[in-house]
């Protein structure tokens, strides 16, 4: 669509008149659909409630909701609740005047509650409301609406319902037939010849043009009063209809709490529908105008108009498509279009208030039915062609089902439910594990001597590593029960990484319990890693755990706050239970180390002069980021972390270094300043080596310079090589 951009207030003119016209016609259509079902001398109000609904929801909600261009009007979907509320009153032999009023009070509270959503921030959740459901109550509310212009259509007495018409030709009045006939022809056709003036204006005024024809037919259709043809006198002075305006609040006091309380259910979901419908239009708007509504600010406008549109008399409404779309293409830019609606539907009613008397029912019932037929989402048989979305097809039936059969409320709590099931189905075929690894290919940061890493190597797998994701609740357990079952009976250790974790519900956190009960049986050991502090909307899963007993001082559960703390730890136990002699008390000799193993005495002896000994304090730093200096140390006794400062204090573990290790070498090889910080993770004791003093002592001993050099570089590819053996398992996984 192409969308017009003339400057200033001629745009915002032309665009409320055009979007007036498209609003008004179907407006008094609505009015006339909700209180016919109180008798024929109400059809007049209904037609008089629909305008006055246009002029309160154009001047209040576009004022206070503040989305430019958008347009908003009674709807379809407010004309299906209401009037099957109507009915459902009659039917309980309510009478007709505190039916009304009860209508009012209806949507008055649905105003409130709309000003409430968007008060407490709602209009961001309203939206998301899945596409199923809300397709097939839109379906549902078409398909309402046209069962019950039908008889509208076929001029059959009231209270003849949608089959008994259709098996009661004797009762068709063959003039509405003609003109709803006809303007349903010509709402249908005139997109096709026209997109000037808008379907609704045009199938409004060849329904108006067939009553004049067939008034030469029938003469007796030239009188008004009496005539069921048409709407009928709205009022006769400016007194009279400030009565109709307010007067059916004069019987306030006649209804009792029961019944006010009854009115909550279809107020809510009146209230839920129409926000919908005007969040759904914004969006699209905000697509064809590269614009940004504010779902919570529009909520409150739209509460606004409304609760004004019922202490008037008037109809509720939404931010209507068809009419805000016709708004930007005559040329609408801001608010003001949406005010000048409103002001125009109003002063179209004063000076042509008179006229409106003769517009045919039949006329409105045609341009309803044409309206309920474009509200059935055809596009949605198209879930019937993939299996995946079958499901989706079948909750739209549903939907529209009950609204046909039971009640557009039961509709609605039928959508709630199913929307409900369908976030369930969705987190239940999305996958919880994110990541599997076993501990043959998923190694700590430390740097492990040979022989351990043929350890780890060896025996790693007794090691299972699982990094889980999204929403841990009562729908997805058993999918993750099953996926961790088959490693029970063979694993020693089974890691599970919860960073990715959204949420943990208590049905969950008993199911990890029993896991732990179970390896605790086998001598096993469950690990909890990166237990999230704090999830969206959610608990502080450690607190949640410790509270439901599931961090416990126990043997076989463990819980670190790093998944790379949790695999040295695993490592650690499996080096010792393979019993490698790790002699951790005492202090490596040069000769002990692995670089320096079968080097000549005398070789060592002058090697060794060149070093200094050191020794550093759990906690201490050995060097920090931006340090000058050259020296190679080697690890005599205890560990050595290299840890990457980052902002507010925190930093990145990069590596750990145990005895027999060494460590500094790029600054060593390269003499460039320190990249990380080095800190002595437990009492260390180590070998230092200056690039000077090793370049003196090489002159001297050559061979040794060499293989010292040529030791490094073994070490380093060695190292390159487990870390492309734990990306290779990473990306396959």
């Amino acid at each position: 669509m192409k969308i017009k951009n003339p400057d200033g207030l001629t745009g915002d003119l032309w665009g409320g008149l055009a979007a007036m016209f498209v609003t008004l016609p179907s407006a008094i259509a609505f009015g006339v659909t909700i209180f016919a079902p109180l008798g024929g001398t109400y059809v007049a109000y209904g037609a008089l409630a629909g305008i006055l609904g246009t002029t309160a929801l154009g001047l209040i909600a576009t004022s206070f909701g503040g989305t430019n261009r958008l347009i908003t009007a009674p709807c379809a979907p407010a004309a299906a609740m209401l009037s099957a509320l109507a009915i459902e009153l009659s039917q309980k032999g309510i009478s007709a005047e505190p039916a009304v009023l009860m209508l009012i009070i209806t949507c008055f509270m649905c105003g409130i509650f709309q000003l409430l959503f968007g008060t407490v921030g709602l209009g961001r959740l309203i939206k998301y409301m899945p596409y199923p459901v809300v397709s097939g109550y839109l379906s549902g509310v078409g398909l309402i609406i046209i069962v019950s212009q039908v008889p509208e259509l076929f001029g059959v007495p009231k209270g003849i319902n949608f089959w008994e018409t259709l098996g009661s030709p004797q009762m068709w009045q063959w003039q509405g037939i003609v003109i709803g006939a006809v303007t349903v022809a010509v709402m249908m056709a005139a997109p096709l010849l026209t997109r000037a003036v808008p379907a609704a204006i045009l199938g409004l005024i060849s329904g108006i043009l067939a009553y004049l024809g067939l008034c030469f037919i029938e003469p007796s259709m030239f009188l008004l009063d009496g005539n069921a043809l048409v709407i009928g006198r709205l009022c006769d002075s400016s007194a009279s209809l400030s009565s109709v305006i307010f007067g059916h609040w004069k019987a306030f006091g006649d209804l009792n709490a029961a019944e006010l309380s009854n009115l909550f259910v279809p107020a809510i979901t009146l209230a839920v529908l129409l926000s919908i419908d005007t969040l759904k239009t914004c969006l699209v708007l905000d697509t064809l105008t590269r614009s940004r509504h504010k779902s919570n600010r529009e909520l409150i406008g739209q509460g606004l108009g409304n609760m004004v549109s019922s202490l008037i008399g008037g109809i509720p409404g939404a931010g209507t498509m068809g009419a805000t779309l016709v708004n930007i293409s005559s040329g609408g830019q801001t608010r003001l279009s949406g005010i000048i609606e409103g002001v125009l539907a109003l002063v179209v009613f004063l000076i042509l208030g008179s006229l409106i008397a003769w517009v045919p029912i039949a006329a409105l019932s045609g341009i309803l039915i044409v309206i309920g037929f474009r509200m059935l989402d055809r596009h949605s048989l198209v879930l019937l062609k993939a299996r995946s979305t079958v499901l989706d097809f079948f909750v739209i039936v549903a939907v529209v089902v009950v609204a046909l059969t039971v009640s557009l409320i039961a509709a609605s709590a039928t959508g709630i439910a199913l929307a409900i099931m369908l976030f369930i189905r969705e987190q239940i075929r999305g996958s919880i594990i994110h990541n599997k690894a076993y501990g043959n290919h998923m190694f700590s940061k430390q740097v492990r001597l040979p022989e351990e890493m043929e350890i780890l190597e060896k025996y790693g797998d007794r090691t299972v590593i699982f990094e889980l994701q999204g929403s841990l609740f009562f729908g997805t357990t058993d999918k993750l029960y099953t996926s961790l079952e088959p490693e029970f009976k063979s694993r020693s250790y089974v890691i599970i990484d919860m960073r990715r974790v959204l949420s943990v519900d208590i049905t969950a956190a008993h199911m990890l319990e029993q896991i732990e009960a179970m390896l605790a049986d086998n001598k096993a050991f469950l690990i909890f890693s990166r237990i999230p502090k704090n999830v969206s909307g959610g608990p502080d899963l450690r607190k949640y755990f410790d509270q439901i007993g599931e961090v416990k001082l126990k043997s076989h559960l463990q819980t670190f706050d790093e998944l790379d703390d949790a695999l040295e730890w695993v490592e650690n136990r499996i080096i010792e239970d393979v019993h490698l002699e790790r002699m951790q008390e005492k202090p490596l000799e040069l000769r002990e180390i692995d670089l320096f193993k079968r080097r000549k005495d005398k070789t060592l002896e002058a090697l060794e002069s060149c070093m200094e000994k050191c020794s550093y304090k759990a906690g201490d730093r050995i060097f920090v980021l931006g340090d000058t200096g050259d020296d190679l140390f080697l690890i005599r006794r205890g560990t050595v972390r290299i840890v990457l400062p980052l902002e507010d204090k925190q930093s990145y573990h990069l590596a750990t270094f145990g005895r027999g290790d060494f460590f500094g070498e790029m600054a060593f090889l390269d003499g460039a300043a320190r990249s990380a910080d080095a800190v002595a993770f437990t009492d260390t004791d180590l070998f230092v080596l200056s690039r000077k003093r090793f370049d003196a002592l090489a002159d001297e001993h050559k061979k040794l310079a060499v293989n010292l050099m040529e030791g490094i570089a073994r070490v380093l590819a060695i190292r390159l090589r487990y870390a492309n053996t734990e990306l290779r398992a990473l990306h396959m996984s």
